[in-house]
């Protein structure tokens, strides 16, 4: 994997704003932020994309993201957050290492914007793809 400006914060040779660290796990303040609180979330073993990233370290992440979205909540006031994660370039990944922002919400003008060009699900589509799907993840 390509050095990052994450794994250089990682390694100590570009600072941050330290929000929480444990054996797997950094997180800390975004330095382009959405609105106040802005944190990211990554995990010390680095993987491009989510799908890359190995069951430890994902389920490291899952244990503290909850536990650092109540201290932004606390922190800034703000009852409502967006938790965006990206994986890919046409995905809007930047930063090619896992990392996931909580973006507080405070108002319509501040935090995350979305566009969400909802399709149509169609009911044998949607059958035949779940069944696809269960069966790639069975192995």
């Amino acid at each position: 994997m390509a050095e990052t400006i994450f794994t250089k914060i990682l390694s100590g040779d570009i600072p941050c704003h330290k929000v929480y660290e444990d054996d797997h796990v950094l997180a800390f303040l975004d330095i382009g932020p959405l609105s106040e609180g802005h944190t990211l979330v990554i995990p010390k073993r680095p993987a491009e994309t989510l799908d890359q990233l190995s069951d430890e370290a994902s389920a490291a992440i899952g244990r503290v993201l909850p536990r650092i979205c109540r201290a932004v909540k606390k922190v800034t006031g703000v009852a409502q957050y967006n938790l965006l994660q990206n994986n890919g370039p046409l995905a809007h990944q930047a930063v090619f290492h896992v990392h996931f922002h909580i973006i507080p919400k405070p108002d319509a003008e501040q935090g995350l914007e979305v566009a969400w060009p909802a399709g149509k699900l169609d009911g044998e589509a949607g059958q035949a793809l779940a069944a696809d799907l269960r069966a790639a993840i069975a192995g």
